[in-house]
């Protein structure tokens, strides 16, 4: 695994396996930095008066901390278990997880290429980490996008191998958003235009737009894309496009976002 060699930054969410429980406090491992460790106090461990440590904390557990200080002249890390609320749990361990999963990925594409693990990430994956801020993230934009790594200004025989895995392995995360269209064209060629209205409103460039089907004059503009922000604004130039076709053919538009 990847471990980071600098300090956590206070305030910071780590993942921890803990080492050794005392009735002070427990002693814990940062899985995410290398050769570092932390300690919880029994008054950052629950909410509360704690009678018996062992009820919140043992020995192997998994857990999720906020870090309260940093004394790196020292080695040491202070960290809060109680700070950190379920959400926060939940999707701190899920970002960790998904980096496991990245890093399996990583030496499998290494294996593919016939390359050494280091080598690859003296070569490339480091760069790729400090660029994308994660491999998941690296992953996951190349599994949306087969371009990106050349996008970014990375080169080489292995970003085959590192698209072919992202596609096979990962599932890019979508939203998706529908919006309603009335589009009108009473001239000769009305229904001619409205189909080319309705082509143009699916040309999107961050997003994926299909159009539906409703009953005329109404149509369906379904958005897929990897937010909500990119969604809504994606949705509003489809529509924005379909109508000012429409209006050059001397006809109508609306658009709804509810039905």
């Amino acid at each position: 695994m990847v471990r980071i060699q600098e300090y956590p930054e206070e305030g910071e969410l780590v993942v921890c396996s803990v080492r050794d429980v005392k009735s002070f406090g427990a002693f814990v491992i940062l899985e995410e930095y290398e050769h570092k460790e932390g300690f919880i106090h029994i008054a950052e461990v629950a909410t509360g008066w704690v009678k018996y440590i062992r009820d919140y904390i043992r020995e192997g557990q998994k857990v999720v901390c906020r870090v309260l200080r940093v004394d790196e002249s020292k080695g040491h890390v202070d960290l809060s278990l109680k700070q950190v609320n379920e959400h926060q749990k939940r999707d701190t361990i899920h970002a960790w997880k998904n980096e496991q999963k990245a890093e399996k990925l990583f030496n499998i594409l290494c294996e593919r290429i016939g390359a050494e693990e280091e080598k690859c990430y003296q070569d490339f994956g480091y760069n790729v980490i400090e660029e994308f801020g994660s491999l998941y993230t690296a992953f996951e934009e190349c599994a949306i996008n087969q371009d990106v790594l050349s996008q970014e200004g990375f080169s080489g025989e292995w970003i085959d191998t590192f698209n072919q895995i992202a596609l096979e392995n990962i599932v890019p995360p979508y939203v998706k958003i529908k919006g309603y269209l009335d589009l009108r064209c009473h001239v000769p060629d009305g229904v001619e235009a409205i189909k080319k209205a309705l082509k143009v409103a699916e040309d999107a460039e961050e997003a994926t737009v299909k159009v539906s089907y409703v009953g005329a004059p109404k149509y369906c503009l379904n958005v897929q894309a990897k937010d909500y922000k990119i969604a809504e604004d994606e949705i509003k130039k489809a529509a924005d496009r379909a109508i000012s076709a429409i209006e050059k053919n001397q006809g109508t538009g609306q658009f709804n976002r509810e039905g």
